[in-house]
């Protein structure tokens, strides 16, 4: 594997770059909680412009082509600019449609996902549970015309503006993905609070909703994993980018605080505190796009990969913030201070798609089963 970006992905990201640098960031954050908004829409249209709404999707279906690895140069942006909206989400579902939707699905669903006139969210976790599918307790009951979906999910991302949701629910034992319009009868979708204030986070209620045989994704439990690594490598990406933004802004403000009459990165301790950031960023880089690349290549140990990956990257970016904290001292702490926004969204990718604990644990579980295939 090549880790050098291609000239194409180069532009991919500083393009992406620019543009979130001037129309997202803390600001633009602070704009939309002040105004009640739920979606930047603006930055959701100029996303669209740029193709961050078909990236990944096939090219016959108004997409660009292009991979997992394109994906999380988009999102290591996004959480470097802490920036709003469904992207992530929505790509998630429109590579799960793209990997097993009907034909008809995929005819009707991923050309306005690749416009951006639509977007989606996956419904996967459950109170209460981890992001795994042990714990899936919605259920889906066939019927003569489809099936028939109970349940509730929690911490699904901009279920509020999104057209479909992507439930996954146990179907004769073993999780599935369903397709659901947002507005089917039965589907009850309330805002929660939650610690990240640059992210929605909604509970999706499912009261005997009705779902067409077509709209089941696949078969088997396969689907599931794999979406679930995908959503784990780029919520990885967006604590890099986080982490990165943590680390530059830290290094700036070492050489502009004063302290007992000089720098305060000037002494040996913060220096020590610097590079080990420095070198843990690197760390997750290496680790994402590994995860990133193995996926597109369809590697053996892509879900070692994604897996490894997640729980690196979020525990990094998490430990990253708390450095910050101590080296900013007290007006890290502040409201009008950027930190806490950057410090609330890598706790919440600390959560988002399984735990460093979860990860750790499957990696042992792969890693067993690559050497023992009796073991699961």
């Amino acid at each position: 594997m090549d880790f050098e970006p291609s000239d194409e992905q180069g532009m991919l990201r500083d393009v992406s770059r620019a543009t979130l640098r001037d129309h997202a960031g803390p600001d633009r954050v602070r704009a939309l909680i002040d105004a009640g908004e739920d979606v930047d829409t603006k930055l959701w249209r100029l996303g669209a412009d740029l193709g961050w709404t078909g990236l990944a999707l096939p090219e016959e279906f108004d997409g660009a082509g292009q991979g997992l690895t394109e994906l999380a140069l988009v999102a290591e942006e996004l959480g470097r600019a802490v920036a709003r909206g469904p992207f992530l989400t929505s790509a998630l579902v429109g590579l799960a449609v793209s990997w097993d939707g009907s034909a008809e699905t995929r005819a009707e669903v991923l050309p306005l996902l690749a416009a951006g006139s639509a977007s989606a969210t996956w419904a996967f976790a459950e109170a209460g549970g981890e992001w795994s599918t042990r714990h899936q307790f919605t259920t889906a009951t066939p019927q003569r015309d489809g099936f028939v979906l109970r349940g509730t999910k929690s911490a699904v991302q901009d279920a509020g503006s999104a057209r479909w949701l992507l439930v996954a629910a146990q179907l004769d034992g073993e999780p599935a993905n369903f397709l659901v319009d947002r507005h089917a009868t039965g589907v009850t979708v309330r805002r929660q609070r939650s610690l990240d204030l640059t992210r929605n986070l909604y509970e999706v209620s499912l009261d005997q909703v009705h779902v067409p045989f077509g709209r089941r994704l696949g078969a088997g439990p396969a689907g599931v994993s794999r979406l679930r690594d995908a959503g784990a490598v780029l919520t990885a990406a967006d604590a890099l980018g986080a982490a990165e933004w943590l680390l530059n802004s830290t290094v700036e403000y070492a050489k502009v605080r004063v302290q007992f009459g000089r720098p305060i990165g000037s002494f040996q301790a913060i220096k020590h505190k610097a590079a080990d950031m420095r070198l843990a960023v690197q760390g997750m880089r290496a680790a994402v796009y590994y995860a990133a690349m193995a996926a597109d290549a369809g590697a053996p140990d892509a879900s070692q990969a994604a897996s490894t990956a997640k729980a690196f990257a979020s525990e990094e970016a998490s430990r990253l913030a708390g450095e910050a904290l101590q080296i900013h001292g007290g007006i890290g702490f502040t409201w009008e201070h950027d930190l806490h926004l950057y410090l609330r969204r890598v706790k919440t990718d600390e959560v988002l798609y399984g735990t460093s604990a979860l990860h750790y644990e499957r990696v042992c579980r792969l890693l067993l089963a690559a050497r023992h295939p009796v073991f699961p």
